[in-house]
């Protein structure tokens, strides 16, 4: 059996858990990452695209033999309606891809959940405080801005528009902008152990809005939030019971609505504020980015299993555990 996954994102984690766990595997990239990607001798074969279509190709190439791993990189790479088309086997709840990239329907998932989440503004006549913009997809921050006012709001529209990277209005979500400390809550969820695990914690490293604290203060530039890097983070202890009802609402909430459920990784994209609130801005409804700082395990990993343990690995010990117990069906989609 192989593991198979995207160049990009978290591949090497997923295939060096993979290999760890015993699997075959193998990665599709674009060609010129080919030379970088051949360095890894835990990835047994690897095949450059040209194009999405290939990519497409090759992916179906495994329907018989092998497992897809997504992570935030395959919609954006391959298309919304080429993953349509992927016949292989995929970890987790494919129907949840359609969730993900659409930040209304995202955030409407977790208020059904009863998670807090900041409020949202309909249209930018109705903005009366600092507010973040937000375009749909794994975009990594990209095109992302923060307005005072109603009137920035529609300046910024206007130049995401002008750069067609949105099309109209529908295509964003405009959302308060909470203030507070921003933490990335990483979760696994079994279907063959019947648990929640909390397998990490992340801030994400933007730029420039994080390079602008280094200036002088009479310095103006607009801060731009794209995402490049990770930094670890631990949480005070008496957050965690919060963090961990989140998750399971969530959990919870995605088996109602999203069948047949959340199967594997996730995040619960947060800010803590200075009164312990705990307010979730966004889902990722697999495998994220910041995990590859915990190649050797998180302090939290090591609590549940007590070896290195990455959520890469992670994933291919439970299918590992569905395959050993006939269960694969539960597990992929």
């Amino acid at each position: 059996m192989y593991v198979v996954t995207i160049g990009s994102h978290s591949s090497l984690q997923i295939l060096h858990g993979a290999k760890k766990e015993g699997f075959n595997t193998s990665l599709i990239t674009p060609k010129n990452r080919v030379k970088f990607y051949r360095q890894f001798q835990f990835i047994d074969e690897i095949y450059g695209y040209e194009d999405e279509d290939e990519a497409l190709d090759y992916i179906n190439k495994f329907s018989e033999n092998g497992i897809l791993i997504p992570h935030g990189s395959l919609v954006e790479y391959i298309g919304p309606e080429r993953v349509k088309k992927i016949k292989t086997k995929i970890f987790g709840n494919r129907n949840l891809f359609e969730w993900e990239a659409n930040q209304k329907k995202k955030m409407s998932l977790l208020k059904k959940a009863g998670i807090k989440i900041p409020e949202q503004f309909e249209s930018p006549e109705d903005v009366d405080r600092l507010v973040i913009v937000k375009l749909p997809g794994a975009k990594g921050g990209k095109g992302y801005f923060i307005a005072r006012n109603k009137e920035e709001v529609k300046e910024g529209l206007n130049r995401l528009i002008s750069q067609k990277l949105i099309k109209d209005l529908d295509e964003v979500i405009i959302q308060e902008y909470v203030i507070g400390v921003p933490m990335y809550f990483q979760f696994f969820n079994s279907v063959i152990l019947n648990r929640l695990e909390i397998t990490g914690i992340d801030i994400r490293y933007e730029t420039n809005i994080d390079g602008l604290r280094r200036l002088p203060s009479d310095i103006k530039i607009d801060p731009t939030l794209v995402v490049v890097g990770n930094i670890p983070a631990v949480a005070r202890e008496s957050l965690l019971p919060k963090v961990y009802e989140y998750g399971e609402n969530f959990v919870n909430t995605v088996k109602e609505l999203v069948p047949p459920g959340m199967i594997g990784p996730f995040c619960l994209e947060s800010i803590v504020t200075d009164q312990g609130d705990i307010v979730v801005f966004e889902f990722s409804g697999r495998i994220v980015a910041g995990t590859n700082l915990y190649i050797s395990g998180s302090p939290y990993s090591w609590l549940y299993w007590d070896e290195p343990m990455s959520v890469g690995r992670r994933i291919g010990r439970e299918l590992k555990l569905a395959i050993n117990s006939n269960k694969l069906d539960l597990v992929v989609t």
